[in-house]
């Protein structure tokens, strides 16, 4: 059949037709569909962050009280970052579980982060909640009468939070600054609050490193007498000899070079808070704490409380002759530091709480 000019023109025309709208199909996006712009794809602020998991070395216990009160306040949730909060009964269980990798940060104590250097592993703090240790060393009042001196430690049980915890640390240098070893007494993992009141009725202890809010109770009770101020400023220089920073967030170092936005974020909530308490009435603070924490009894956690509030920094820095005196101190019942060769500024940084406005 002999095509004609105007056959072929036809089929030209739908071939070029059908070429145009397979094109257009590659390249049609649906209508709600959006493009991000270079700005948008630039900008770090977009992006979700990761979720971020503490663990607290005992929630209830008021030196660690800034955890829980930062996320009551929803001072995390205005920063844009997603924190879980779990419990745990020592600070040591706490450290265990960082280096592990089953959290990301830990509220617990400073000397953790020299404690673990020493074994060739780098965690660091990046706020420091308090200048003080906020403890007390606590007597049975069944022999208050035989403890005359830190001398009279020698042979005594002792309670502690935990084997290896911070309250373990003070314990064996109190027997040492008495002029015995760390050898010459028993350290006796019983917690806080409730099993450390009981250990001490039972007589399991005779004596106890312990905080608020189990000071107020063992005192309202009637069971045990404080034999060392560790809670208060005054105390802990005339114990020590100087600033202890004890409560703060650490984390690994490693996590913080890989993470400075969501350690910036951290570091701005706590900071928050540490604002709050210094601003605000002992009773605003309580209220805004699970009532559990008042074990029953409200005004005898607002006594507990009050005691407790001049140990917190009000801008979350680690004070300067601190890092020292703590390595000092751990030193005096650890040898083993003397050759460890700690690295002190690879124990902390104000980096993060200097950027606070």
């Amino acid at each position: 059949m002999k095509m004609t000019k105007y056959s072929l023109l036809s089929i030209c025309i739908v071939l070029i037709s059908s070429l145009f709208l397979v094109a257009c199909s590659g390249t049609e996006k649906p209508a709600n569909s959006k493009v991000a712009t270079n700005s948008e794809k630039a900008d770090p602020s977009t992006e979700k962050l990761p979720k971020v998991k503490i663990m607290v070395g005992g929630m209830e216990k008021i030196i660690y009280m800034p955890a829980k009160l930062t996320e009551s306040l929803g001072y995390f949730k205005e920063e844009g970052i997603e924190v879980e909060l779990s419990s745990t009964g020592s600070g040591v269980s706490a450290e265990q579980a960082l280096i592990a990798g089953e959290v990301q940060g830990v509220v617990g104590y400073y000397d953790h982060t020299i404690d673990i250097q020493a074994q060739g592993k780098y965690i660091q703090t990046v706020v420091q909640f308090g200048i003080v240790p906020g403890q007390r060393l606590m007597v049975s009042n069944k022999i208050k009468d035989e403890i005359k001196s830190l001398a009279n430690l020698k042979g005594k049980n002792i309670g502690v939070t935990g084997l290896g915890a911070s309250t373990n640390f003070l314990a064996s240098y109190l027997v040492t600054k008495g002029g015995n070893s760390s050898q010459d007494y028993v350290p006796v993992p019983v917690g806080s609050g409730s099993t450390l009141i009981a250990a001490m009725e039972q007589g399991t202890i005779q004596l106890a490193v312990t905080s608020q809010p189990t000071i107020a109770l063992l005192e309202a009770k009637g069971i045990a007498t404080s034999f060392m101020d560790l809670e208060s400023l005054d105390g802990t220089k005339e114990s020590l000899g100087g600033t202890y920073p004890a409560a703060s967030l650490y984390m690994s170092n490693e996590y913080v070079q890989k993470n400075p936005e969501v350690t910036q974020k951290l570091a701005n909530a706590f900071v928050k808070t540490l604002k709050y308490i210094k601003t605000h009435t002992t009773e605003e603070i309580a209220d805004q704490l699970p009532k559990e924490y008042y074990a029953g009894d409200k005004d005898l956690y607002l006594k507990a409380l009050e005691a407790s509030l001049s140990m917190f920094s009000p801008n979350g820095e680690m004070p300067s002759d601190g890092p020292e005196k703590v390595l000092e101190i751990l030193t005096t019942f650890n040898p083993k530091l003397k050759e460890a060769n700690i690295e002190l500024n690879k124990t902390y940084t104000n980096e993060f709480v200097d950027k606070v406005e």
